[in-house]
């Protein structure tokens, strides 16, 4: 842990808080409670005193801290809680942490009854077309039936959301008629919409292969609004004491849920009922405190399922699963984490698939020279432009790019056309950053005359919702299109699309929080697709700058890729991975 770090004014009123409250070890009470609180701010769940103190003073300051009557040992009720690790917790951390892990293990063990006969027959009608020797999609939906908790993560295109829907009709099947209520949820409004879409689609494909399609929910809302909100608050109406009423719950992005979302999520569950999470493992973590997903799924390192798993899945599959996947002593959770492997969108010969196999695959150097000579298809290497002919460079990439959306005859159409190609920025602030981005480009537009950008509200103007309105029914992340409208008083209007039907329009001037957004950084761009992207990392050396920043940008695109960065940026981002402190990973794998 750096002193550089910044410190905040909270973090600071929370160490006067602690040492006015402890008379002794002052100095050292008020350093550790004021890093422990910094370190949320940072994402991190807890702080490492060897980090802190270093190595040689650990042991010394553990003991000076356990004999403080601010700091209490896992379990006892005090405002800093210090584990047999040396890892220092805010306690609303640790209790988050705590109670996550003992619930998530508890329901990795507690295997239903499931009728086998009916879940093979289930599995050939839904699953009619095997490829393979092993078909990980069918794995992963017999895991889910297996158990009350399962993981099926996987890169964008290996048919996370097409799986799941046949999860849904799997567990409808198993319920022999009687009534199961099963909740959809994402961590955002548009991670929502986008779920609601794939089931809605994927569910209708189903017609012919089971009686029960009609009965795959297709409503889905953000974690927030499934728990209930409680207006001015940071509780909600659903909990431990009034608990969801659904028998499973699927929650789609989880790589995006912070500890904090997820721990009360879990204890809303009702006992007995299910959880399903589908997400990413090596995207970007959550804005907030914690790598939720990372940590279940023990990303960066390899595990092997148990006997009794390979002994299920081979009767009621008929897949084998291979030894190098099957472990002697197992992990209970690892019976419930199935990682999808074949990507049904980048074939062989894709450039996007292969950078991004080598990235997470510590390869990252031997494919810097094929995108740079142009031998890596659909991905194209360039060195960041310096400030002097940014705008120009910019130009020649926006201007194709967004040149024909607003020529579209609908708003249906436009808002289709300007999704098909996206820039995107590592960083939020500055000349590489999405506000400079944003400003240039409207710049280069503005030159070619594709828009006339002569006041905020201009036709062809896209924004991107900043915060929740559900009212309107907007939420964080939706993109919608200001265009000429002569029917309302201003003469503009802004679209944006719907699951069904035309796309809603909103006067400017009712809109949640929002900003321009030709360019959007790649947290933002999570759960988005787009045909083609621009990616820009900026020429000089950041902290935010890692592989997962990298790997998320690049599988973004459907098609191709224009990535600016230099070789070093490239070479450091990829060695580079997020670290955050936390227990939840030794705690559910030992």
């Amino acid at each position: 842990m750096r002193e550089e770090l910044q410190i905040r004014d909270i973090d600071s009123v929370f160490a006067d808080f602690v040492c006015s409250r402890d008379s002794g070890n002052t100095d050292l009470l008020r350093k550790a409670a004021t890093f422990a609180s910094s370190a949320v701010g940072y994402g991190n769940i807890c702080v490492d005193l060897a980090e802190l103190f270093g190595a040689g003073e650990v042991s010394s300051a553990a003991a000076r801290l356990r004999s403080s009557k601010m700091v209490g040992a896992p379990g006892e009720y005090r405002p800093l809680v210090l584990d047999d690790a040396n890892r220092l917790y805010l306690h609303r951390y640790w209790k988050y942490e705590s109670d996550l892990a003992s619930t998530l293990l508890f329901m990795a063990s507690d295997l239903p009854d499931v009728d086998t006969v009916i879940l093979k027959d289930g599995l050939s009608r839904l699953f009619p077309n095997r490829e393979e020797r092993i078909d990980w999609q069918v794995v992963a939906a017999a895991a889910a039936v297996r158990s009350r908790f399962c993981v099926i993560s996987g890169g964008p295109g290996t048919g996370k959301t097409t799986t799941v829907v046949k999860i849904i009709a799997l567990l409808l099947e198993q319920a022999k008629g009687s009534r199961m209520r099963i909740g959809l949820a994402a961590p955002t409004g548009k991670a929502a919409a986008r779920l609601k879409e794939s089931i809605f689609k994927a569910g209708k494909e189903l017609a012919n292969a089971t009686t029960v399609a009609d009965s795959i929910p297709t409503e889905v809302s953000t974690i927030q609004r499934l728990l209930g909100v409680i207006p001015d608050s940071c509780r909600f109406r659903h909990n431990t004491e009034n608990p969801l009423p659904f028998e499973a719950i699927v929650v789609d992005e989880a790589s995006m849920v912070p500890l904090g979302l997820m721990a009360k999520l879990v204890a809303a569950l009702a006992p007995g009922s299910r959880l399903i999470l589908l997400g990413d493992r090596d995207q970007l973590a959550s804005v907030e405190a914690g790598a939720v997903l990372g940590d279940i799924c023990n990303t960066g390192h390899g595990f092997g399922f148990s006997s009794a798993f390979k002994a299920f899945i081979v009767g009621t599959t008929g897949c084998a699963i291979p030894e190098s996947f099957v472990g002697s002593t197992v992990p209970v959770i690892a019976d419930s984490i199935v990682v999808l492997q074949k990507n049904y969108r980048f074939g062989e010969d894709s450039g996007i698939g292969l950078v991004s196999a080598a990235i997470n695959n510590d390869h990252a150097a031997s494919v810097l020279g094929g995108m740079k000579d142009g031998a890596t298809s659909g991905l194209t290497l360039r060195e960041t432009p310096s400030r002097d002919v940014l705008q120009k460079n910019l130009a020649t990439a926006v201007v194709p790019g967004f040149s024909d959306y607003l020529r579209q005859g609908s708003p249906d159409e436009v808002l289709i056309a300007f999704d098909r190609f996206r820039v995107l920025c590592a960083l939020r602030q500055g000349t590489y950053g999405v506000e400079g981005i944003n400003s240039l480009i409207e710049t280069c537009l503005a030159d070619e005359g594709i828009i006339k950008p002569d006041k905020q509200w201009y036709h062809g103007r896209p924004v991107m919702v900043m915060t929740n309105d559900y009212g309107l029914k907007l939420f964080n992340g939706d993109v919608g299109i200001a265009l000429n409208d002569p029917e309302s008083e201003i003469g503009l209007s802004v679209y944006f699309p719907s699951v069904n039907g035309a796309p809603r329009s909103y006067s400017p001037y009712r809109l949640p929080a929002h900003e321009t957004v030709y360019a959007m950084t790649v947290h933002k761009s999570q759960g988005s697709e787009f045909e083609r992207i621009l990616l820009i990392m900026p020429p000089f050396s950041n902290q935010i700058l890692t592989r997962e920043i990298m790997y998320t940008g690049l599988t973004r695109a459907r098609s191709s890729v224009e990535l600016w960065c230099t070789d070093e940026i490239f070479t450091a981002a990829c060695e580079k991975r997020i670290e955050r402190r936390s227990g939840l990973r030794s705690a559910l794998w030992g």
